[in-house]
């Protein structure tokens, strides 16, 4: 994955939004792939339900969930939604949730403890939202921390979950060849955001088939050959 290589969507290429009542939100249907992200608080998910839905072109091509927090939390619903996924068919992501507070390394390994990734699985992810009142040195010295262990670990660049704004003010210049998944709502266009990003969370907002609770949607910023080469190939 080198730097540079990520897949932008130009300003006049701007995405359209097609309103489908079943997933209960706007869609921008110009992008290939649609994807969710989940927690315990999705509770109990029928990952076949959710692999079997497909309205119109659009459907779920892959889905994210949280496996660990901080230095010791192990999501509670880490382990089932990790299996029942890779049963349905969905291409699967873990994401950790990063604690600005504690030591990248320690929560690394919390993590790798954790995640056992496989061949067609997604890069591991680090979520970096919220800075605690710690610096800003320090915030990238343990985001910096986090990413050298895992990407030694699994072998593969991670990937950085943040919000635009977070990302501009905090990341931006210390950790820009590494692929993006930004956050971003309420837009009608793309993220706004400078540089590259792979992933796009538009909406958190979704209805889907086997979650009772709303989910986060996104886009891939690729087509499908360029989703099966960001693929863990061993």
């Amino acid at each position: 994955m080198a730097a540079g290589t990520w897949y932008i969507t130009s300003y006049f290429n701007r995405p359209k939004f097609v309103r489908y009542p079943a997933f209960g939100i706007d869609i921008p249907v110009n992008y290939d792939i649609h994807g969710i992200d989940v927690s315990r608080h999705q509770a109990v998910i029928d990952w076949q339900d959710v692999k079997a839905m497909q309205i119109e072109n659009v459907k779920i091509g892959f889905g994210f969930m949280k496996a660990t927090e901080g230095i010791e939390s192990v999501d509670g619903r880490f382990r089932k939604n990790w299996f029942e996924a890779k049963k349905a068919g969905i291409p699967r992501g873990a994401y950790h949730f990063f604690n600005a507070r504690k030591s990248g390394k320690a929560q690394a390994e919390n993590f790798i403890e954790t995640v056992n990734l496989e061949k067609g699985d997604l890069p591991p992810v680090l979520d970096v939202e919220q800075i605690r009142g710690t610096s800003v040195a320090n915030l990238q010295q343990r985001v910096g921390d986090w990413i050298k262990v895992v990407e030694k670990h699994y072998k593969v660049k991670p990937i950085i979950y943040t919000n635009a704004d977070f990302y501009e003010n905090y990341l931006a210049g210390k950790f820009d060849d590494y692929p993006l998944w930004v956050a971003h709502y309420l837009v009608k266009n793309k993220p706004r955001i400078k540089r590259n990003w792979i992933f796009w969370q538009h909406n958190e907002t979704g209805r889907v088939n086997g979650i009772s609770a709303f989910v986060d949607f996104n886009v891939f910023n690729g087509d499908s050959a360029d989703f099966n080469n960001l693929l863990i190939k061993d």
